[in-house]
């Protein structure tokens, strides 16, 4: 059966499942649809995912989203090459360090994403905002830290091998990568660029995805 994949330019969560499916070799169906359009709200999107959120996979007649249970699902159905190990183990190690990461470090980094990148803050949040923002920054450094020790030790960051946690931190680093960029996160951005000598093993890494998985790993649609 057809895979589909319905998706949105700019996303983080949708870019990993794309990375997934490049690496697994699978081929799909790409259903790039338009945010700006509000095209992710019509009503057949909405019949498979009543949240009105991207991405979503259809498999034949099994609709499935948010983008981890994606990736879980595709390691189930289509487990060669493997997401998530190869033992209850190691699969459990790459799942608890992907909780890890969505609880302590993604909520401060698509802060910083959502200000400098795509403006997205709260009516009436200007007072306090700069604050709030290096707040945000600290405590991305203070992860971006651990996941380099990480990778100081292995190639991955869980592993010998690419996991669904590298394609989980991936796109979120990469779109952090292009806010600090933006003229107005310059001071904040002196925190963690460059990356190449604040975060040598990162860089490297960020690269090694890059290089393994080319067709996928380069802000897609965008």
């Amino acid at each position: 059966m057809a895979i589909d994949l319905y998706w949105g330019s700019g996303s983080a969560y949708c870019w990993r499942v794309l990375l997934a499916l490049e690496h697994k070799g699978l081929e799909f169906r790409s259903h790039l649809l338009k945010f700006d359009q509000q095209e992710h709200q019509a009503p057949q999107m909405l019949a498979m995912n009543p949240r009105g959120q991207l991405p979503v996979l259809r498999d034949g007649d099994y609709v499935v989203f948010e983008s981890v249970g994606i990736l879980y699902y595709l390691d189930r159905k289509y487990p060669d090459p493997p997401l998530f190990g190869r033992s209850a183990e190691e699969a459990g190690v790459i799942m608890r360090v992907i909780c890890e990461y969505q609880a302590y470090a993604e909520p401060s980094l698509m802060q910083l994403v959502r200000h400098f990148l795509y403006r997205r803050d709260p009516a009436g949040a200007g007072e306090g905002l700069e604050e709030e923002m290096s707040a945000a920054m600290h405590r991305v450094a203070g992860e971006a830290r651990t996941i380099e020790r990480r990778l100081a030790q292995s190639d991955w960051v869980v592993g010998e091998k690419i996991s669904a946690t590298d394609m989980v931190i991936y796109p979120d680093i990469r779109l952090l990568l292009r806010a600090l960029a933006k003229p107005a996160a310059r001071e904040l951005a002196a925190r963690f660029l460059p990356v190449e000598i604040n975060y040598p093993a990162l860089g490297r890494w960020l690269e090694r995805v890059a290089a393994l998985l080319p067709a996928a790993a380069h802000e897609p649609g965008m």
